[in-house]
């Protein structure tokens, strides 16, 4: 499984590839961030970022794009960049038929380091870690769309499981042809309404 992770921000846009399966050695095939000048244009930085992802698709060619799905923060402003971001990186897969996860810090954190409360030292240490490489990288947005990725090829498996599970539960679930039968109250003559 390959997977493009994808950590959203309008400034900053961590992008990260990893490939493997759960229980095996993880590879890490690419990682960096795409950038767009703050004093720019919104309309230009957003064409700026697809730019960026879609060359990323282009050269990593991912099965599936995991994405760090937005959450409420005080700063509205960080929020809106943040949701526009995101919204670009489900476009360009959406565009190419790629199958969109999306990933709460938390779960990212709890997948890689054990704790949803982890802090960006610790998910760098263990990306690091996990992906054997020398060094965390930098900036932190890089490190976290590993961890997305990383997130994804962990939790891929189970929650098909569950899918399937749910579908299959669905298709054996007695179906009625009719609406379940109420009873009502008999009436003194036929031709009174209550």
């Amino acid at each position: 499984m390959r997977v493009l992770g994808v950590d959203p921000g309008l400034t900053r846009c961590g992008v990260g590839v990893v490939e493997g399966v759960a229980g095996r050695p993880l590879t890490m095939l690419g990682v960096g961030v795409v950038r767009t000048p703050a004093d720019a244009d919104l309309g230009h930085r957003l064409v700026s970022l697809e730019q960026g992802i879609e060359r990323w698709l282009d050269e990593h060619r991912p099965e599936y794009v995991a994405v760090e799905r937005v959450f409420s923060q005080h700063n509205v402003r960080t929020v809106m960049g943040t949701a526009q971001a995101s919204a670009v990186a489900m476009l360009c897969a959406a565009r190419r038929g790629l199958p969109v996860a999306l990933h709460t810090p938390s779960e990212v954190k709890a997948a890689v380091t054990g704790t949803g409360r982890a802090d960006k030292a610790q998910v760098g240490a263990m990306v690091t870690r996990l992906l054997r490489l020398d060094a965390p990288p930098k900036p932190a947005d890089a490190a976290d769309a590993l961890a997305l990725a990383i997130c994804h090829i962990w939790r891929a498996p189970a929650q098909n499981r569950l899918e399937q599970a749910v579908a299959l539960h669905a298709s054996r679930a007695p179906h009625t042809s009719r609406a379940p039968h109420t009873a009502q109250a008999p009436h003194a003559s036929k031709g009174r309404t209550a």
